[in-house]
């Protein structure tokens, strides 16, 4: 035992490891014994970051997915994300199946029906109630739940899987900053970098897998009656975070590989289910122009920050887009950190239009299943909107003229789904802070995971115990975690590009293409290679012609040395 506990405190670090644990069981402990100041204090954070820094986050995001398309068509979506001869050490199935459930499995069915009907009851720039609202609603879904996120995960993510893979550099996120920063990132800096990047993972997880506990709960009350209050929520979250600790010690390929290619399988299979019985028809019209719709608007959403739109609309993007670009960027490090640590030989250009694309054009598929399909059912819409987004799916599933039997099914799908994307996410998360305490181990021991994956489940609890309403702490948590690590994300990315600059001038240099010819140029070139091959040919043509005159004095030769001994044989005789 006194071994076991030797090598456990070996391999965590020093310092970042008991930094991150004291700030976050401290938040944890303060938010439990005074939760009304917490909740207040959460409250004021949020709001202030909101009011004032709003602007920040929106450029930020911005800023991200420019990036991200430069690296992707530019000359360094060559480079391997590892030795130049590395191979992917996943399929592209198992790849996509890892980062999608750790990336917005529980989000996705959580905001997949509310998301739009309260945007269309409440819309930026259109009139409630009318087509225009409902286009409006469709383009923000895709807005938050597109590019822009899963910009920001791939260029951390590249980040980490570039300095970690191919320059072997310890898997941290203080690792970005060694072209800024030199060997200075094993000092002071380069630990409260890290410790940043643990205390907003482990608060854009809470908030996920709070979510998660609301939307189970609510389930379980649909379906089988039951209604465990503020205690039923937390037993929830215990009960999924010691499934979430089974599946941690069962480690990277038993436990989060194959949990997260069931839910892709159970999510796509409710998904289709949902297609087939609505109005299959609308919606793959509805998925064509929800496409074009933001593609075509793209920069004018993007750099949306409603200046000239008025209070609703500064109330909608600080309810909305603000809280996600906050809560994307607080999970950041850990979406990041896993998509990096489980894509490792592949080319830049490879990683980031896999992460851009695949998860963005899912994403686009479900909230148009979803989505539209619920703003076409005007009891779905009035039931969310008096009872609350944790029933959306379930007034979904209930509107839909099934049977009784089929309903209860379905709904009992939809709880399997949020459970296992909540033990995905929980089990990853502890295992990305785990190699960041590690000091960038890609293999920590199982005893700390265990330990982040319990410590999870405890902010959670925290988060939801904090606000009046449980989704007011934990959008709280989320936004005031993700703000500060936004100033880190951007000095990241200039690090990169600085890094890959590096790279590029550290390579031999090309020789440079010849000019284009002119016409004269051109003619003397041909008439200079016709003469060229006329002068092979008569030198071609010699040859044969020496060959054949070495041949017949050959001949001769012989036949005079035979001649030659015939007389002297017939003179011996």
């Amino acid at each position: 035992m006194s071994d076991r506990l030797a090598a456990i405190r070996a391999s965590v670090h020093p310092v970042v490891f008991p930094a991150s644990a004291g700030i976050i069981l401290a938040i944890v402990v303060f938010t439990m014994v005074a939760t009304e100041a917490a909740g207040s204090a959460f409250a004021a954070t949020q709001g202030f970051i909101q009011d004032t820094f709003g602007w920040f986050l929106i450029a930020t995001v911005a800023i991200l997915l420019g990036v991200a398309i430069f690296l992707a068509i530019s000359s360094y979506g060559r480079i391997k994300l590892g030795p130049d001869d590395s191979t992917p050490d996943y399929s592209t199935g198992a790849w996509f199946a890892m980062l999608f459930s750790a990336g917005m499995g529980i989000g996705l069915v959580f905001w997949g029906v509310a998301e739009p009907i309260y945007m269309a009851g409440s819309p930026p720039r259109a009139e409630a109630g009318t087509p225009e609202a409902a286009q409006e609603a469709m383009n923000f879904a895709f807005h938050h739940w597109g590019f822009s996120p899963w910009a920001i995960y791939a260029i951390i993510g590249l980040g980490l899987a570039y300095f970690g893979f191919r320059k072997g550099l310890p898997m941290t996120i203080r690792s970005l900053f060694h072209p800024l920063l030199g060997d200075r990132i094993n000092g002071p800096i380069g630990h409260a970098i890290d410790v940043l990047a643990v205390v907003a993972t482990m608060f854009g997880i809470a908030t996920s897998l709070g979510l998660g506990a609301t939307q189970v709960a609510a389930g379980l009350e649909r379906v089988f009656g039951w209604d465990g209050g503020d205690g039923g929520l937390l037993l929830i979250i215990g009960v999924i975070t010691a499934f979430a600790t089974i599946s941690v010690v069962s480690g990277l390929d038993k436990g989060i590989k194959r949990l997260s290619q069931v839910n892709i399988v159970a999510a796509t299979t409710l998904a289709v289910i949902v297609l087939l019985v609505g109005p299959t028809v609308f919606l793959l019209f509805a998925f064509v122009e929800n496409t074009g719709n933001y593609i075509q608007g793209i920069f004018r959403t993007l750099a949306f920050t409603g200046t000239y739109a008025g209070e609703e609309a500064e109330a909608f993007l600080g309810d909305w887009t603000i809280f996600y670009w906050a809560w994307w960027i607080s999970w950041s490090p850990f979406v990041g950190m896993f998509i990096a640590r489980v894509s490792r030989g592949r080319t830049i250009r490879e990683f980031v239009l896999g992460v851009l694309l695949a998860p963005t054009i899912a994403s686009f598929a479900w909230f148009t299943i979803f989505g539209n399909t619920a703003l076409g059912l005007p009891a779905v819409i009035d039931e969310v909107t008096e009872a609350g987004e944790d029933v959306a799916m379930f007034a979904l599933i209930e509107n839909l003229g099934l049977p009784g039997g089929v309903v209860t099914a379905l709904s009992l799908l939809v709880i399997f789904v949020v459970v296992v994307f909540f033990v995905t996410s929980s089990d990853s998360g502890s295992f990305v802070v785990d190699m960041l305490t590690s000091g960038g181990d890609l293999h920590p021991a199982v005893e700390t995971r265990v330990f982040w994956a319990i410590t999870e489940g405890l902010v959670a609890a925290a988060l939801l115990l904090a606000g009046e309403e449980a989704l007011t702490g934990l959008q709280a948590g989320a936004v005031s975690a993700g703000f500060p690590f936004a100033i880190v994300l951007l000095l990241a990315t200039w690090s990169l590009l600085r890094g890959l600059r590096q790279e590029r001038g550290a390579a031999p240099t090309r020789r440079a293409p010849a000019p284009p010819l002119t016409v004269e140029d051109a003619v003397r070139r041909e008439r200079a290679q016709r003469d060229l091959e006329l002068r092979q040919q008569e030198l071609a043509q010699r040859e044969r012609e020496l060959d054949l005159r070495e041949r017949e004095l050959d001949l001769t030769e012989a036949k005079a040395s035979t001649d030659g001994g015939g007389a002297g044989l017939r003179d011996r005789t």
